[in-house]
């Protein structure tokens, strides 16, 4: 499957891109070549192979959630520019 100039526009149009007459004809040149791989890679016998989401074993990197005391609600808003002692202060958006 080649793709045409016309659809190399349309993709274009869509991601918001303004190409040049240009750097339309080099990227349906490229975006040709890169298809033409992936159809390749079709042609491999794939049958008994489980799909899997990774090329390598991955596993949970995370550290362990810990419980710890938080910083008092007077520390927290010290840095506030505006607050009531007990909560940010911030302008109405959307009327009284």
């Amino acid at each position: 499957m080649s793709l045409s100039r016309a659809e190399v526009e349309k993709v274009s149009l869509l991601g918001r891109l303004q190409l040049s007459p240009a750097e339309l004809d080099l990227m349906t040149t490229q975006l040709g070549a890169i298809v033409g791989y992936v159809e390749q890679l079709n042609e491999l016998n794939t049958d008994g192979i489980e799909p899997m989401a990774h090329a390598v074993p991955t596993s949970n990197v995370f550290r362990d959630d810990v419980v710890r005391p938080s910083a008092d609600r007077a520390e927290i808003l010290s840095n506030a520019p505006h607050a009531d002692g007990e909560f940010y202060l911030v302008p109405a958006v959307l009327g009284e």
